[in-house]
């Protein structure tokens, strides 16, 4: 089998040049491999399915295509858990549980639920994950829900600059807890911008960890073939050589 995995995109505008690279890597990747795994973030803001703003129509084009070649997966992330069926429907990505466990050893993640140590961001996040606070959500106009997923963007990256910076990693000890209760040996994640290639040891056992990095200098991904891992990083600026 051979997959890639990406995450952490934060897609904003069909112009700017990691939607670009998106593009490019689904054409290119969409002809090598099975299957390509999206684990959250996808974009900067998601408010919901009805969303007809260019960027939220050229994404859903995009995907459309791309599910033509290849089986695309998508997982929600901190910014895009209001992606909902009507946008499955629309370009054909199947949407994936937090966890999720492949080949039965390897397990896939945001990564924001290992971040314990941030309590403050996990009692914040209960709630958005909620069932019935999507669904108030989702019940106001679109105007109002763009006013306000701007208004929580700024509010998260005010907060984010006032916390300590070891707190929103992940928990060594969550994040081994997490791999034993699905007998994984290998945990791809992203969420917390710290690209990495980790060797872990939890009873004896040989574990790995693989981190997302998020688009913003560059790109990256993690890349499957057969039993074989890589993180590889790679331009924004030359369109995934296209």
């Amino acid at each position: 089998m051979n997959r890639i995995f990406i995450s952490d995109l934060h897609l904003q505008d069909v112009t700017e040049q990691s939607f670009q690279c998106l593009a490019a890597l689904l054409q290119v990747e969409g002809q090598h491999v099975d299957e390509v795994y999206i684990l959250g973030d996808l974009v900067e803001m998601w408010v919901g399915d009805d969303d007809q703003t260019p960027a939220a129509l050229s994404l859903v084009e995009l995907l459309a295509q791309a599910t033509q070649h290849c089986d695309l997966f998508l997982m929600h992330g901190n910014r895009d858990f209001l992606i909902g069926d009507d946008f499955a429907e629309a370009t054909g990505v199947k949407l994936i549980a937090d966890p999720t466990v492949l080949d039965g050893h390897i397990l896939l993640a945001h990564g924001d639920a290992l971040c314990t140590d941030d309590q403050a961001y996990q009692q914040a996040r209960s709630v958005l994950r909620s069932e019935a606070w999507q669904r108030d959500i989702l019940q106001k106009s679109l105007e109002d829900r763009l006013a306000l997923g701007r208004q929580m963007r700024a509010e998260s990256m005010s907060n984010n600059a006032n916390k300590a910076s070891s707190i929103m990693d992940v928990n060594p000890e969550a994040t081994a807890q997490l791999m034993q209760a699905y007998d994984a040996d290998l945990l791809i994640h992203g969420h917390t911008h710290r690209p990495g290639d980790h060797r872990l040891s939890n009873a004896g056992r040989r574990l790995r960890r693989l981190v997302l990095g998020d688009w913003s200098h560059c790109g990256w991904l993690v890349r499957q073939r057969g039993q074989a891992f890589s993180l590889e990083c790679f331009s924004l600026v030359d369109h995934y050589g296209t």
